[in-house]
């Protein structure tokens, strides 16, 4: 996929004292910081305004393989691939990196809620289009 396809989205951080536990590293939980966070950014950048307001998003599942560690001061990528749509669920696959190295690998599942009635939801076609156009012209 290119990395300018409407399906994907990235973001750059400096590791953050706060981000760092008694290992000296970066805390596992924080990785899941990083993902929400660009999960969240993807859907906000892409949505329309009132579908963002309409809706809200809960994380179902994480898988993570974590390969290496980061260290206070590390530039770190945050790339959010959006694999599919399927109902209310969105798959997501999300790599972070530092330089050349591969720092852990997610694959979530998130389910899309109505923000009024907090009850799952399909997204209308129209805005999957936005974020799976060959999936949405499948339909």
């Amino acid at each position: 996929m290119s990395q300018h396809a409407p399906q994907t989205y990235e973001y750059n951080l400096d590791v953050a004292a706060a981000d760092i536990d008694e290992m000296g590293h970066v805390n596992n939980a924080v990785y899941l910081t990083w993902v929400q966070v660009a999960v969240l950014r993807h859907w906000n950048r892409i949505a329309p305004k009132e579908a963002v307001a309409g809706h809200l998003w809960v994380a179902l599942k994480h898988e993570i393989r974590y390969r290496h560690p980061a260290f206070l001061n590390d530039h770190v990528i945050v790339k959010v691939v959006l694999e599919k749509l399927q109902g209310a669920r969105a798959f997501y696959k999300t790599m972070i990196r530092h330089g050349d190295d591969v720092l852990a690998e997610v694959n979530s599942c998130w389910c899309c809620l109505d923000a009024v009635t907090r009850k799952p939801v399909r997204l209308a076609r129209d805005i999957v289009a936005r974020f799976l156009p060959a999936e949405a012209a499948s339909h």
